[in-house]
């Protein structure tokens, strides 16, 4: 039976859901523009339809390192906004303003500390983004075959 449980309520600043924010991530929420997180929550029971779950462009985070990856004295604690993941590599914003690239062989952990996007499908503003880019990248290597093949055929039909 569905029981309408949302679990892993997500941190909000007004302290009515779960705990707030760390003060790390009150920084970067508020350089984001302090959105409303309370609609932002994973759902992981329920009607497959409506769950949502999973990491997020923008997400804030904290992610532990194999401490045999880190420097001797230095924290084998990440915290920051995750800006890209790739399929060997995850791209943070961290605390401090660096961007920083992590292996994902030395990744043991990540912790989400907030949503600061909607889920992927809801994320007008990301798929426009996305077909944009799209574009872009097709006109690009149009152009760079043009280039190499020494001639332009663009005029031709067909």
């Amino acid at each position: 039976m569905y029981l309408g449980l949302t679990i892993g309520t997500m941190p909000n600043t007004d302290g009515e859901q779960g705990r707030g924010l760390p003060d790390w991530a009150e920084t970067m929420y508020d350089a984001y523009g302090s959105p409303d997180l309370s609609t932002r929550g994973d759902v992981y029971v329920g009607p497959l339809i409506g769950r949502k779950s999973g990491l997020r462009k923008d997400d804030l985070v904290e992610m532990v390192i194999d401490a045999r990856s880190v420097k001797s004295g230095e924290s084998n604690i990440i915290r920051g906004m995750l800006i890209s993941t790739g399929r060997s590599s995850i791209d943070i914003l961290d605390e401090d303003s660096q961007f920083r690239s992590f292996s994902r062989d030395v990744i043991v952990e990540i912790r989400l500390v907030a949503h600061m996007r909607p889920q992927y499908i809801d994320d007008d503003e990301l798929l426009f983004f996305e077909r944009e880019d799209m574009r872009r990248r097709t006109s690009v290597s149009e152009q760079a075959e043009r280039k190499a093949d020494g001639h332009d055929d663009s005029h031709v039909w067909g």
